[in-house]
């Protein structure tokens, strides 16, 4: 299946093919006709799937068949950094279709408000916006006009759920025409989100892609090590084999300035993205970062959705994410689409319960490395026996698992 067998307007399809797209991914094969059909739509997919252009291109499709003037599409994104790289696609996409957009999002100072807000005014085909930041335009004096949206779009809301912006989500929908097409993407579909998704779509289709696995091209390892090795392990990883781009998470942001300044040290290109820099100063290293003017950027999870880069070839995990669900989203960097990459986690003694329940998730033991010789000996991985002493409440005797030795006094 190719692009041209949506029936696309030419214009669309030639800006898809300067792009050099020609197949769509299974996501987009399965969305774009419902769609295209006008029909409400919960999609299920993971990060990486190409998800974005999956109700990007039938929406720029729609707009430049009807000859819509008028407000046409709301789109709503967790973050800063998401809401801009949708915008950034809508405008690559929308080429050669003259289709207007707006990218609206905290982080400011008033005069970005007040541009942001006469923009809006002045009318766009497609608002991009964050919650937080669109709820404070529409309660302001002279707020954009809905009455005319037919499309609304909820991308990562399980994402905006986690972040509390469940109120914010439906203060807005009260704001929109009830007769309008709404499609919600969500990386997972916990319980909330479905309540939620009763009470704002109509009837819809459902999409599952392959929920809660990394996609196929991701060559996935791991080191057990002490916490004092990973920093000699890091480096041996980076300059054992040249990478074009790198993304490296570590747990804090603490974390992420001491590695930044070690690694920078050692003469590695790299850069820190982390939630203490000017809204100004993370454009620049994400712009840095695209150009393959930087070739490692070092950060917590806010950099584990939302950041779509290519040809990230390395995703490195200083240590083990809190949440499963968290893995598959930061290691959903690389091998994005069709392309190839490869994950290392560092596990050490106190992570391992978290490293195991990471492979029950995925249904797959991962790959443990050696270390090098020259590190030493590591721990072994025995995540069964990683459990915090028992607090005994004299209601219930505590039951041991099988083989389970308590530690000396």
């Amino acid at each position: 299946m190719t692009f041209t067998d949506f029936n696309f307007d030419q214009k669309l399809l030639d800006g898809l093919d300067s792009m050099g797209f020609d197949k769509p991914t299974p996501i987009q094969e399965q969305a774009i006709p419902i769609i295209l059909d006008n029909k409400d739509l919960i999609a299920c997919a993971q990060t990486g799937t190409g998800k974005t252009a999956a109700y990007v291109l039938p929406i720029l499709n729609k707009i430049v068949k009807s000859g819509s003037q008028n407000l046409n599409t709301l789109i709503i994104a967790p973050t800063r950094e998401l809401a801009q790289q949708i915008d950034q696609q809508i405008e690559g996409f929308g080429y050669f279709v003259g289709v207007s957009s707006i990218c609206v999002f905290g982080g400011g100072d008033g005069a970005a408000f007040a541009q942001q807000q006469k923009a809006m005014r002045e009318g766009a085909d497609i608002i991009v916006a964050t919650p937080g930041r669109l709820i404070a335009m529409l309660t302001s004096a002279g707020s954009v006009n809905m009455s005319s949206l037919q499309h609304l779009i909820l991308d990562e809301a399980d994402r905006m759920l986690d972040m509390g912006f469940y109120d914010d989500i439906m203060r807005i929908v009260s704001y929109l025409p009830a007769q309008r097409q709404t499609i919600l993407f969500s990386a997972t579909m916990p319980p909330k989100i479905r309540t939620m998704a009763q009470k704002i779509l109509q009837h819809p289709e459902q999409i599952n892609i392959a929920i809660s696995k990394p996609a196929e091209g991701i060559l996935q390892q791991a080191y057990l090590a002490y916490d004092a090795q990973k920093v000699a392990l890091l480096k041996h990883i980076l300059n054992e084999k040249e990478h074009n781009s790198v993304i490296i998470f570590a747990s804090t942001k603490e974390k992420v300035k001491e590695l930044n300044k070690e690694l920078y040290r050692s003469g590695l290109s790299i850069k820190a993205f982390h939630s203490d820099l000017e809204q100004v100063e993370r454009e620049d290293i994400m712009r840095e970062f695209r150009n393959k003017n930087v070739q490692i950027l070092i950060g917590t999870d806010i950099l584990s959705r939302g950041i779509d880069v290519d040809g990230i070839s390395l995703v490195v995990n200083f240590d083990v994410p809190p949440d499963p669900e968290d893995y598959i989203h930061r290691i959903g960097r690389t091998a994005r689409a069709e392309s190839t990459g490869t994950a290392i986690t560092f596990i050490n003694q106190k992570d391992q319960r978290k490293f195991f329940d990471i492979e029950n998730l995925i249904g797959k033991d991962i790959a443990k490395l050696n270390l090098p010789e020259s590190l030493g000996e590591a721990p072994l991985y025995e995540p069964e026996k990683k459990f915090d002493k028992p607090k005994f409440s004299g209601k219930k005797p505590f039951k041991r698992k099988p083989n389970f030795k308590p530690k000396a006094n």
